[in-house]
């Protein structure tokens, strides 16, 4: 498939206006809407910006390649938009962009549309290309550009001698883009400094001009320019050079050369990186992207344990008991598989998860074990946390401890001295350090909460409500949400209730705005609003942020205020829940009243609605 079968007449847009980032995502989504190429533009356009909050897709040179694969995507498009001032778009190298490429590939994108995809990345990495392209006067300039310059790619042959030969690796998140220019732009670099190279891309049609094991061999080191989890034992005993995929595109020859140098760490497997001056993965990672991988992967037995035990609770309180009179052998199930099983794995997922982020696989015994530890020495959701931690960093300083081993001993580090060295010094510190003091503050913390009076409560729920509407889905939110979940480990419920409330208010506040207040919103925001509606139910609070970017001064404060009454009432009217997402869905299943529950939702959402609807000034349709 050509390039210029996905980019047409109708999806150039020769001059963009303004120089600010969303406005120009905003005009180049609108020509995809009106060539009939996406169903839904704010749908669209989140998807675009959730892209963008990975890394930028302003990669530099004037060039800027927004993208995203989603359902909304009726077929794959592009779009191309020229700005002669300069777009202020955050790109890697500081500088304006004056060419974009907006991509829109459907969630069943096939092959061929996406090797055209990759190919156009490719082109955009010659310096001649982009000239032409910035001087085109119209469409049809656009069009012959683009088919000049398109040429199938043929799977490359490296030859086997090892001097100056390296390997590489490329991938990006959403495989489309980033993928592909970065494997062009280490192939014209190597090139240009008579360097032998072969690039595997990792994209979304699937990894392409595979790694052999010869061409590992003959290679004198590798590079890995990734942004995703790529299979990297296949690497051990060679020198890997680790870099983000934005510096496969930005700096090549940085990266040839160290590879030239073997100035890397030796891979030794399973995470392991051969040497004292190794960059571990765990270094740079940070903290909140660590304890985002344990609690992502602790969530699924949150919502299907919690809701189990709801289920069970809608037979009786008591039902589970089997000396109760309300004993019911269903609800015991229930209670065995949700609280017995499912809830007594949260903490030890937690640990292990978190622990597998920072070192690797060798870092998720210790941190399950921890985690285990935690749970069964009455440390809950913090004790799980400080295990997962310690159990990840404590592996990384094994990692350094044992470098200097003969390599004849490299296969006993994986199988014996990490697992035997992290669990007995995890497990020491849990149970001699750690357990006791955080057992007691557990246990403070949850019976402050369970027995605070309904002033304090209210205060609380006021409070969490403005963190989940602040940054809607950003780490402010995700700190009250990560909260809730530790919470419902130790048996306090009120506290998740909250933040549900306060989470479905701002997408359905939008929603009522853009329904009982049209002409404060343009078609498009009125339609979007729609959607809205189904979002807020579902509890996905990211359903208001394409509104709260584009308004933020009158749509944040407005949405703030209705999270924090939603959060309060629920507070107030000391509502529990066991299940932390499911929205509408799980309102049933509420202690304390799902009428109640209700009441506070909606009265958030209809004050956040009155205050948008009071505060935006009106917009010509």
């Amino acid at each position: 498939m050509k390039i210029t079968e996905l980019l047409t007449k109708n999806t150039i847009l020769l001059t963009i206006e303004g120089s600010q980032k969303e406005d120009t995502i905003d005009q180049l989504i609108d020509i995809l809407f009106h060539a009939g190429k996406i169903s839904d533009r704010t749908e669209f356009k989140s998807a675009i910006l959730k892209r963008e909050e990975q890394s930028t897709t302003g990669i530099g040179d004037g060039i800027a390649i927004p993208h995203a694969k989603t359902k909304t995507v009726r077929e794959a498009a592009i779009v191309f938009g020229k700005s002669t001032n300069g777009v202020n778009y955050e790109s890697l190298d500081g500088k304006l962009a004056h060419l974009f490429f907006m991509i829109a590939a459907p969630e069943g994108a096939n092959n061929t549309h996406l090797e055209a995809l990759a190919r156009l990345s490719g082109l955009l990495m010659k310096a001649e290309v982009r000239y032409q392209l910035l001087m085109a006067q119209t469409p049809e300039e656009i069009i012959e550009i683009i088919n000049s310059y398109d040429q199938e790619e043929k799977e490359e042959v490296v030859l086997t001698n090892k001097k100056n030969k390296i390997v590489a690796v490329t991938g990006c998140p959403t495989g489309i883009a980033h993928t592909y220019m970065a494997a062009d732009s280490l192939k014209a670099k190597a090139a240009e400094m008579g360097v032998e190279i072969k690039v595997e891309t990792n994209g979304s049609g699937g990894a392409k001009n595979i790694l052999t094991k010869e061409d590992i061999n003959n290679a004198e080191a590798v590079i890995v320019a990734a942004d995703i989890n790529v299979e990297m034992e296949r690497f051990k005993g060679k020198h890997v050079i680790q870099a983000a995929v934005a510096e496969g595109i930005r700096r090549p020859q940085q990266l040839i050369e160290k590879a030239l140098k073997q100035d890397a760490p030796i891979y030794g497997g399973n995470g392991n990186n051969n040497d004292q001056n190794s960059d571990q993965k765990g270094s740079g990672n940070g903290f909140y992207k660590h304890l985002m991988n344990g609690v992502s992967n602790m969530l699924p037995f949150v919502v299907g344990g919690g809701i189990l035990i709801a289920i069970c609770f809608m037979f009786g309180y008591n039902s589970f008991k089997p000396d109760d009179p309300t004993y019911n052998q269903i609800a015991e199930a229930l209670m065995t598989i949700g609280g017995g099983n499912a809830f007594g794995l949260i903490v030890p997922v937690l640990a292990g998860f978190i622990a597998l982020s920072i070192a690797d696989r060798p870092g998720f015994a210790p941190g399950m074990v921890g985690g285990m530890m935690a749970a069964s020495g009455g440390a809950g959701f913090l004790g799980g946390l400080v295990a997962g931690f310690l159990a990840g960093y404590l592996v990384l300083l094994l990692k350094k401890v044992f470098a200097g081993l003969p390599r004849s001993l490299e296969g006993i580090k994986s199988i014996l001295l990490f697992p035997l060295f992290g669990i007995a010094i995890t497990g020491f510190v849990m149970l001699y350090v750690v357990n006791k003091p955080v057992a007691w503050l557990n246990v403070e913390i949850a019976d402050w909460l369970t027995g605070i009076g309904t002033g304090n409560a209210v205060l609380l729920g006021i409070v969490l409500g403005l963190m989940m509407s602040f940054d809607m889905g950003g780490p402010v939110n995700k700190a009250a949400y990560v909260f809730g979940t530790g919470l419902l480990a130790s048996g306090v419920y009120e506290p998740m209730a909250a933040i549900m409330a306060a989470g479905m208010v701002p997408p359905l506040a939008i929603a009522i705005a853009t329904t009982f207040f049209k002409k404060k919103f343009n078609d498009q925001d009125r339609d979007a609003g729609k959607a809205c509606y189904v979002m807020g139910l579902s509890f996905i609070t990211e359903g208001a942020i394409p509104f709260a970017a584009a308004d933020p001064l009158r749509v944040i404060p407005s949405v703030m205020a209705g999270s924090a009454i939603a959060g309060a009432l629920s507070m107030a009217f000391s509502i529990g829940l066991r299940a932390p997402h499911g929205g509408i869905f799980v309102v049933p299943l509420v202690e304390n009243g799902a009428i109640l529950y209700a009441l506070a939702i909606l009265s958030g959402s209809v004050v956040s609605a009155l205050l948008i609807g009071f505060l935006k000034k009106p917009v010509n349709s």
